[in-house]
């Protein structure tokens, strides 16, 4: 058993928490550090501006770290044998079967080559398909034209997740295979959309709506009652805020996106979650696996799976991959004190680290989206302070 966090760690936790809570700052949070049977949970603030307390059990978007759970559904899949990790995804998805690459990612969409090889589920839990967000395209005068075609077709897959716009899953697939790839499959790391096709990918392997596959292989064998792309109870859901000149301005009403199906069950963004289901997906990683995956596909699962070239090719910025690279649908950490942790993060304000040589668990769920790609300082500053609670 690890050693409990420390009275003062604990302490300090609250602190540091505490000092980020306020209206114009991060109206409220849960945010939980867990080590071995231990879990410390800060529970603070309001869901919304002026109205009710945080509870421990309220809900919160949670934005990207829906890939992990996609990822993971995936993997159980596979080991069922509706599919295997390296086959062509063509049977299932025959819309991105023959694809066309643009010989340059800005340039004109019939300015093409073949691919030189099909697309694999690998690929796509390793987010190399070819297809995805990178920093350059946002660097650019003017949009590239893979982009405007993306936004016309609104696929919501090159930017900020716009869940109550994006169509029924088999036109999202159309659109996306009516357009070329923006690199070779394989050759480069993109952010996002693999994980999107993903949850098209277990919907037909499965015959289910994707929502009722995550269900059924992660969230009821792992208690997580309150987890999916939608509320029936609004009331305990956070109010979303974005930062607005002097404060914070509201982005989404507990009674708006996530209150009701949405016409595309995101596999990259498309969650509802709280801390504690969370915590039970965490601790089922870092316990082997068991009742969902094997120890081996939990293993390979938070393992570096990007080549060197890989990573020289793409990231989300400068230096993004010094540290930390890319396992199945999730961040796995590379280097320093924390190397072999892994987790990721949502823009919708949340995020989650595990980390399995030392039994610890840090999640911060909040309702504040995110600055910039790193999001707001609580974050990195509760995480801190729970690697100093450990003694």
């Amino acid at each position: 058993m690890a050693d409990p966090l420390t009275a003062d760690g604990r302490a300090q936790l609250h602190k540091v928490a505490a000092g980020h809570v306020g209206d114009d700052r991060v109206p409220g949070l849960v945010a939980l550090a867990a080590r071995g049977g231990q879990v410390h949970a800060e529970v603070l603030g309001s869901l919304t501006i002026g109205g009710p307390p945080v509870q421990r059990d309220s809900l919160f978007r949670i934005a990207s770290i829906t890939k992990p759970l996609t990822g993971v559904a995936t993997l159980a899949l596979a080991a069922e044998g509706l599919f295997r990790l390296d086959e062509p995804v063509d049977r299932l998805l025959p819309e991105l079967a023959n694809r066309q690459v643009l010989r340059r990612m800005d340039g004109p969409l019939d300015d093409t080559v073949p691919a030189h090889r099909s697309i694999t589920v690998r690929d796509l839990l390793t987010f190399t398909l070819g297809f995805g967000m990178t920093v350059d395209m946002f660097a650019a005068a003017e949009p590239w034209p893979v982009m405007a075609a993306e936004q016309r077709l609104r696929l919501a897959t090159l930017g900020p997740p716009d869940l109550g716009n994006q169509p029924d899953p088999d036109t999202w697939m159309a659109g996306l295979g009516s357009l070329p790839l923006l690199a070779q499959p394989g050759e480069r790391w993109f952010y996002n959309t693999g994980a999107s096709v993903l949850g098209v990918l277990c919907a037909r392997a499965t015959g289910q709506p994707f929502g009722e596959v995550l269900a059924s292989r992660v969230f009821e064998p792992l208690g997580m009652r309150d987890t999916g792309f939608w509320t029936t109870d609004p009331s305990r859901l956070a109010t979303a805020y974005q930062p607005a000149a002097g404060g914070l301005e509201v982005w989404d009403e507990p009674a708006g996106l996530f209150s009701q199906p949405p016409p595309f069950g995101d596999g990259a963004a498309g969650l509802v979650s709280t801390a504690d289901d969370l915590l039970a997906f965490s601790q089922m990683l870092l316990r082997g696996g068991g009742p969902v995956l094997s120890a081996d596909a939990v293993a390979e699962m938070t393992r570096d799976q990007l080549t060197a070239g890989q990573k020289a090719r793409g990231g989300l910025g400068p230096g993004f991959f010094d540290e930390i690279s890319w396992g199945y649908s999730v961040s796995v950490v590379t280097a320093g004190e924390r190397a072999g942790a892994f987790g990721w993060a949502g823009g919708f304000g949340s995020t989650w680290l595990a980390d399995p040589a030392r039994d610890l668990t840090v999640l911060v769920l909040t309702q504040r989206t995110f600055d910039g790609p790193w999001g707001h300082p609580v974050h990195d500053e509760v995480q801190a302070a729970a690697y100093a609670a450990l003694g």
